[in-house]
């Protein structure tokens, strides 16, 4: 396995660690402005699933949009997180072979990074939005999003 395909692992894991650890109707949770946080993770797999429309649509079997339907839906969003990190996965085995993700200028790497970024933007708003509602993440879930070498 590449270090680019492992780190992609690593954080497709660690959304889904996090996701598990928020507590029932903790979902719905959500500031004065913005999307909830169930909606955010929704919204993390949606642009996933929108690179994948653009570059790769062989590779949406299976990988249907959330939006704003299915925001309160763990399971749901579970299974949708993981179906799309799968098929990002495909999407970068497959730029790993040929060079590019069509769509995006710079390398396989570069798209990482700004999945990875987009993503990691998002959980740190999640992690805000619980923390203002009441519905804090645990510490060890707060630390443990940190520990790559274990995910």
């Amino acid at each position: 396995m590449s270090d680019l395909l492992d780190a992609w692992d690593v954080h497709a894991r660690i959304q889904l660690y996090v996701l598990d650890a928020v507590v029932d109707g903790a979902l719905d949770a959500k500031g004065p402005k913005g999307r909830s946080v169930g909606h955010q993770f929704s919204h993390i797999h949606d642009v996933r699933r929108m690179w994948l429309e653009s570059a790769a649509p062989d590779l949406l079997d299976g990988v249907d949009k959330l939006g704003k339907d299915h925001t309160a839906d763990k399971a749901a969003i579970r299974a949708a997180l993981d179906r799309s990190a799968a098929a990002v996965r495909t999407l970068l085995e497959r730029a790993e072979a040929g060079g590019r993700i069509k769509g995006f200028k710079l390398s396989p790497t570069a798209f990482v990074g700004y999945l990875i970024s987009h993503e990691s933007y998002h959980q740190g708003d999640i992690g805000v939005r619980l923390t203002e509602t009441g519905f804090p993440l645990d510490r060890k879930t707060a630390f443990g999003m940190w520990e790559w070498g274990v995910r």
